[in-house]
């Protein structure tokens, strides 16, 4: 099999069910930011696999499960019509995500301030994760208001972007490193009890 096919030469790509479309289409852009994503996802996840002590193993393995989600979601948005029984992405994958945020957040002191992307080499490629998520998220949205979109696929991305944002926290509190506070913003966030 060749690697390249020539197709593409002219700028077009395929879409599941809707012929060829413009390689900047709204529908490419989104899956393309979600392979984006996936890329740097595995980038952080080679950096925790490189773990002798078992610190991060349990984030090697969450990354790694991330990535291939990541996956089903640009399978799902390379239909140009959304097929319900065909379509990957679950509600049962937010709500995955969900625990994984309240395990992290509880290994993070409270946080009042917004922070600054970083601290520890593992948060830094964290935050990247989240920001590229954040705007995988914006284009997806973009997509939805014009086209067809599975919204399974938005709700995860949103959730996505919380899991990466307490993952970092966590990767500093691990390490013992203190996220540094945005010295100019007010106290804006207030832990929620638990329940």
């Amino acid at each position: 099999m060749n690697i390249y096919t020539r197709t593409g030469d002219e700028g077009n790509t395929s879409v599941i069910g809707g012929g060829r479309v413009a390689k900047d289409d709204l529908r490419v852009e989104a899956y393309g930011t979600v392979d984006e994503l996936n890329a740097f996802v595995g980038q952080a996840a080679a950096w925790t696999a490189d773990d002798s002590g078992g610190l991060w193993s349990d984030m090697t393995e969450r990354l790694l499960w991330i990535q291939h989600e990541l996956f089903d979601c640009g399978s799902d948005l390379s239909y140009a019509d959304p097929v319900p029984d065909k379509m990957k992405v679950s509600e049962q994958m937010a709500s995955r995500l969900e625990l994984w945020i309240d395990e992290y957040d509880n290994e993070t002191a409270p946080i009042e301030r917004f922070i600054l992307p970083g601290g520890s080499q593992p948060a830094a490629l964290l935050h990247v994760c989240r920001t590229v998520c954040r705007r995988a998220e914006r284009r997806v949205v973009t997509l939805a208001a014009q086209r067809p979109c599975p919204a399974e696929v938005r709700r995860y991305l949103n959730r996505l972007s919380d899991f990466f944002f307490t993952a970092a926290r966590a990767a500093n509190a691990r390490l013992g490193v203190t996220d540094v506070e945005y010295e100019r913003g007010a106290a804006v966030f207030r832990r929620r009890p638990q329940e």
